[in-house]
C-alpha cells in the first residue's frame, strides 16, 4: 500500500508539472484554445452550406449534428496525442528532459500522470468548444445517449494514449524534425477515421484501414449514442474493439518507448539541441 501511494503521488506530480507549464503559456492556451472554437464552427458551418449550394433536400440539422460531434470527438482524441507528443518537445526545450528520463521513477508512474492529465485537459478543452457551439446551432439532444457517448470517449482514451505514447517515440529519438513528423501518423487516422464522413465512402482498400484506427469506434460509437439514442448496452460493438485496443497498443507503446528511450541515453539523443 505505502509503495502504491508512493507512486500515485509521483505521478501527480507530473500532473500539477503540466498545470504548471499551461500557466506559464497561458496565452498560446488562449490561442490554441481560440482556434479550435473557430476550426469547429467552420466545419459545422459547412452543414447549411451544402444546403445553400445543393439543390437536393438536405437535413441541415441532422448533418450539423454529424459534423459537430465528428470536429469535437476529432479535437478530444487529437488534444490526448498531441499533449503526449509534444511534452518531449517541451521538456526539450525546458532543458529538463534529461533530468526526467534519468529520474528513479518507473516510466509508468512517469507517463500515467501526463495521461492523466492529457484526458482532463482535453475534456476542458471539449467542454468549452461544446458549449459556445452551442450557443452557434440550436443542438436537439433530447434523444442523446450522453452517458454512452461519455462512456465510448472514455473508453477511446485509452488506446488513443497508447498510440500517443508511441508516436512520442519520434520527438524522443529525432529531436530537430520528430514533432512535425508526428503530424503524419494523426493526419492518416483523420483520413481515414471517419471523422467529416461515412467511412463508407472511402476506397474499399482505404476502408480496412479505418477498421484498425481507434478513431473509427469512437467517432461511430459517439455518433450512435448522441445522434441515434442508441442505448448503452448496443454500445458494446464500438466498446470491446476499443478495449481490445488499449489492452495491446498501451503496454506495447510503453514496451517501444522503453527500447527508444535505453537507446536515446546510450546515443546522447536526450540533450536540448540533438
Amino acid at each position: 500500500m505505502t509503495a502504491l501511494i508512493y507512486e500515485l503521488k509521483a505521478s501527480y506530480a507530473f500532473v500539477e508539472r503540466n498545470i504548471n507549464i499551461v500557466k506559464r503559456y497561458w496565452a498560446w492556451e488562449i490561442v490554441w484554445l481560440f482556434y479550435s472554437i473557430t476550426n469547429s464552427l467552420s466545419v459545422a458551418y459547412i452543414a447549411p452550406g451544402v444546403g445553400a449550394l445543393s439543390r437536393a433536400v438536405v437535413d441541415s440539422h441532422y448533418l450539423v449534428l454529424y459534423l459537430i460531434i465528428g470536429t469535437i470527438v476529432w479535437r478530444y482524441l487529437s488534444v490526448i496525442f498531441y499533449w503526449l507528443t509534444d511534452i518531449i518537445g517541451m521538456e526539450r526545450w525546458e532543458g529538463t528532459i534529461e533530468y526526467t528520463l534519468m529520474a528513479p521513477i518507473a516510466r509508468l508512474t512517469h507517463l500515467t500522470g501526463h495521461t492523466a492529465f492529457a484526458v482532463v485537459y482535453s475534456m476542458f478543452h471539449t467542454a468549452v468548444i461544446l458549449s459556445i457551439t452551442a450557443l452557434f446551432f440550436e443542438l436537439d439532444l433530447s434523444r442523446a445517449n450522453l452517458i454512452g457517448g461519455a462512456l465510448v470517449l472514455l473508453v477511446g482514451s485509452i488506446s488513443f494514449i497508447g498510440v500517443g505514447i508511441v508516436a512520442a517515440i519520434l520527438p524522443l529519438l529525432f529531436p530537430e524534425k520528430g514533432s512535425q513528423m508526428t503530424h503524419v501518423i494523426i493526419s492518416l487516422l483523420l483520413l481515414v477515421s471517419g471523422v467529416y464522413y461515412p467511412v463508407s465512402v472511402l476506397p474499399a482498400w482505404l476502408q480496412v484501414f479505418a477498421r484498425y484506427s481507434p478513431a473509427t469506434y469512437v467517432l461511430e460509437g459517439t455518433r450512435a449514442a448522441l445522434l441515434d439514442g442508441a442505448a448503452t448496452l448496443a454500445l458494446w460493438q464500438y466498446i470491446l474493439p476499443l478495449i481490445g485496443m488499449g489492452a495491446i497498443a498501451v503496454p506495447v507503446g510503453l514496451w517501444l518507448f522503453g527500447l527508444a528511450e535505453r537507446y536515446a541515453k546510450r546515443t546522447g539523443k536526450l540533450k536540448r539541441n540533438g
